[in-house]
């Protein structure tokens, strides 16, 4: 898939907006979710209305390569959150609090 100038891929196989942080998935979620371009730049207010245009119409002209890409982002995440390891329970984090004082 041929990126614009206004999406970069990183080294980590992550596309992301040119200058911004935020990815071409997230938007591309928002507008399969049903958001309209200006609830995706109410949403990300740093990205101008012109320039969702243009992802959007990246996204329609190579919906089946965003589509595999985007499906990767998210087994991708599932993965991280399945290895990470477990967050305290209230009750240890009270115990932790307890022997600080």
């Amino acid at each position: 898939m041929q990126l614009p100038d206004f999406l970069t891929l990183e080294d980590g196989g992550f596309i992301r907006i040119s200058d911004h942080r935020i990815g071409l998935h997230h938007v591309v979620h928002l507008y399969d979710e049903g958001y309209s371009v200006e609830a995706i730049a109410d949403y990300y207010p740093t990205l101008t209305l012109g320039l969702i245009h243009k992802i959007i119409g990246f996204y329609l002209e190579n919906r089946p390569e965003v589509s595999r890409y985007g499906a990767g982002q998210e087994e991708e995440f599932a993965r991280q959150i399945a290895s990470s390891p477990a967050s305290p329970t209230l009750a240890e984090l009270r115990n932790r609090m307890a022997g600080i004082r």
